[in-house]
């Protein structure tokens, strides 16, 4: 593997010589300053690929160029933010960089209820309980209609839940769901919000669907004629969220969207944290099955204490992921192709050496630090045993 590392440019805490001395080899940005809809310009794709070759590493993939919201409800100004898209890819491409994560989210990002959930050790890690973001939804956000979207039973637990949970934790989960997560949106207040929720009444699963096919296929001319490979980032969490579809889940989703967008430049990042949000997705299946369109991947784990409760594990390798078995599909498809592929630690657990520092949720240095350690270990361990692969 290509050993990865995502960095938020100069405002990150994390700095280059830090990621470098990491083991790091091939860094995951993108131009953070730039809104959804801006083309990319040459001179600042190259001022930042400059910055990590003077640190000793290569800037591989952008992680990401979002998709502008009018281009996923497909109103508005979409015509100019396709074109533009198109632009920022031939510019992209023009300095070396042609691998492309994005995803098809409508309004949020990844979503979590606790970003300090602790562990036994003291370090701290992201979770997901569906049953406070059900509470919060419905008796905090009071998004009209939530509660039909709820079967009795999750509402039923949802409302004891929410009721016995104290105030400053009700305001941990709205702080958790509304913050601008990396990658994502600005800080949302409710009412902004629930405005963004309502700019996609009308637009269900299938519309939604279309329109990314739609976008994928319109850009396609420019992905071979540039080599671009996009990969689309899977939904997390991988089901509908706050009544709004998610499109990219699973494996069935999965070849849809290759039926559909025929291009083998229209590819996925396999990111097992994501997928693992549903406890039904085989990691190690998809792999097997769509490896060959794979062109990044972030690897991580999770380990449930409810079916519909989660939080990532102490270790990258460790929890409902095989990890093993699945590295082990990774690096035949590597072999396969005689090439290596990135892959970044996803997310890490903030631990002691991470206090002081400012750093996102999820992407603090030690707890990535430890899990790229895991991954690379695990892949010498492979080749030692498995010579050949």
């Amino acid at each position: 593997m290509k050993q990865g590392w995502r960095w938020y440019g100069d405002a990150d805490a994390i700095t280059l010589r830090e990621i470098r001395q990491a083991g790091v080899t091939d860094v995951v940005a993108a131009l953070y300053e730039r809104k959804p809809g801006e083309v990319w310009p040459i001179a600042e794709i190259k001022a930042r690929q400059k910055k990590v070759k003077d640190a000793g590493m290569v800037w591989s993939v952008v992680e990401s160029v979002p998709v502008h919201e009018d281009i996923k409800k497909r109103t508005g100004n979409y015509k100019k933010y396709i074109a533009n898209y198109k632009q920022t890819l031939r510019n992209l491409a023009k300095c070396g960089i042609k691998t492309v994560c994005y995803n098809f989210m409508p309004v949020l990002d990844w979503t979590r209820s606790n970003l300090e959930y602790a562990l036994p050790d003291g370090s701290t890690c992201l979770e997901y309980n569906e049953y406070e973001l059900a509470g919060f939804d419905m008796f905090y956000l009071k998004r009209p209609g939530a509660e039909k979207e709820y079967d009795a039973a999750m509402r039923a637990k949802a409302a004891r839940l929410w009721k016995k949970l104290p105030d400053k934790e009700k305001k941990r989960v709205a702080d958790a769901v509304l913050c601008g997560l990396p990658g994502t949106v600005d800080d949302l207040t409710p009412e902004e919000f629930l405005a963004a929720l309502k700019t996609y009444e009308g637009i269900d699963d299938k519309k939604l669907r279309r329109n990314m096919y739609d976008f994928l296929n319109e850009i396609s001319p420019v992905l071979e004629e540039t080599g671009v490979n996009m990969c689309i980032h899977p939904d997390d969490p991988p089901h509908p969220i706050f009544g709004l579809p998610r499109i990219l889940s699973n494996a069935k989703d999965i070849a849809q969207m290759y039926k559909e967008c025929p291009s083998k430049h229209v590819g996925l990042t396999l990111c097992t944290g994501s997928l693992g949000g549903d406890p039904k997705n085989n990691a190690v299946e998809i792999m097997k099955k769509f490896g060959r369109r794979v062109y990044f991947c972030h690897f991580r784990n999770l380990e449930y204490t409810d079916d519909k409760v989660f939080h990532e594990s102490q270790c990258h390798l460790v929890g409902n992921t095989d990890m093993p078995r699945l590295f082990e599909e990774f690096l035949k498809e590597e072999k396969r192709r005689g090439e290596k592929i990135v892959v970044r630690p996803d997310h890490g657990r903030f631990l002691e050496i991470d206090k002081g520092r400012k750093c996102y949720c999820g992407y603090s240095y030690g707890g990535r630090l430890i899990g790229l350690a895991e991954l690379r270990g695990l892949e010498i361990g492979l080749k030692y045993a498995k010579k050949g692969l």
